[in-house]
């Protein structure tokens, strides 16, 4: 079992947990992720790792009530405990491995949207620590649901918030400003931009068209995270590659994100209907014609 050292809510519906999992912190890098189970019944969610401690053995994650499953990991407090947190799984970011010195030579600009904060980071923290400043964009519909600022602007080089309805820092999407830094004159030799689907492919259009090589990651479409089920396959350029096991992250310029977002689709039906017979208990009478009772 594994113990949850804390537990806060970071915004609606979004929380995060430090989980006891000592040897998952001692081998884990930036851009894995681990499988998470509540229970011996529960489904196997597959969520990348924010943060960890060596040290003390606790790994950050952060969690989006989504469906049921995430609806009840999110109803778990302080002392409670998961059934399985299996990791680190998945390929670390490909800078981790670089020449530091080779990588100091380099401008990275993050750009996380919603949720996506969470990965970026372990990233930005990293980069951090070895002595590199990255500038970081991060993008929410609204002021209240920007999660872990006081963290990055501590790790950011420039911090670059932006909200859907104007209520705090840029007023408007994520691209616009790239597209503005871009026309201010700053340079950047690699992007990377994680978050919602449709977030990634306009990042990705956007920066294609200014030249700057991106990085995503393609952990939205992970359902089992071992490579068994398929959920994940996608076209990177002319190969077909699996995000659990040949990334998550890849060239975000040779995604096919059309194909990607339709086979995301599939699967989040079939969450919603789960979700709602949560939500409705014993009242779901199964008769509508949506879902199998």
């Amino acid at each position: 079992m594994y113990r949850i050292h804390k537990a806060k809510e970071l915004a609606d519906k979004i929380f995060l947990m430090e989980v006891e999992a000592p040897r998952v912190a001692k081998r884990c890098y930036p851009g894995q992720f681990v499988i998470v189970k509540i229970d011996e019944k529960g489904e196997r969610i597959p969520l990348t790792i924010c943060d960890y401690d060596r040290e003390k053995g606790l790994v950050t994650i952060v969690i989006q009530t989504i469906g049921a499953s995430t609806q009840r990991m999110n109803s778990l407090k302080t002392g409670d405990e998961f059934r399985d947190f299996v990791g680190p799984l998945g390929n670390p970011s490909e800078f981790i491995f670089e020449d530091i010195e080779e990588l100091k030579k380099k401008k990275y600009l993050f750009v996380g949207g919603g949720l996506g904060t969470a990965p970026v980071y372990p990233q930005v923290k990293w980069l951090k620590e070895h002595g590199i400043d990255a500038d970081v964009i991060v993008g929410a519909k609204t002021k209240d649901l920007i999660i872990l600022e006081e963290e990055m602007k501590k790790v950011a080089g420039n911090y670059y918030p932006c909200t859907d309805d104007g209520s705090y820092g840029f007023a408007g999407l994520v691209t616009a400003k790239i597209e503005e830094l871009a026309a201010q004159g700053k340079h950047y030799d690699v992007c990377v931009a994680i978050g919602p689907m449709i977030m990634m492919k306009f990042a990705c259009l956007t920066t294609k068209k200014l030249g700057i090589p991106t990085i995503v990651s393609m952990n939205p479409t992970m359902v089992d995270g071992t490579g068994m089920c398929g959920a994940c396959r996608l076209h990177v350029g002319e190969e077909v590659k699996f995000a659990c096991v040949d990334g998550p992250e890849f060239d975000g310029h040779l995604i096919n994100f059309d194909e990607a977002m339709k086979r995301q689709r599939m699967y989040a039906t079939q969450e919603g209907k789960a979700l709602l017979k949560l939500q409705e208990g014993d009242t779901h009478h199964g008769g509508c014609g949506v879902c199998a009772g």
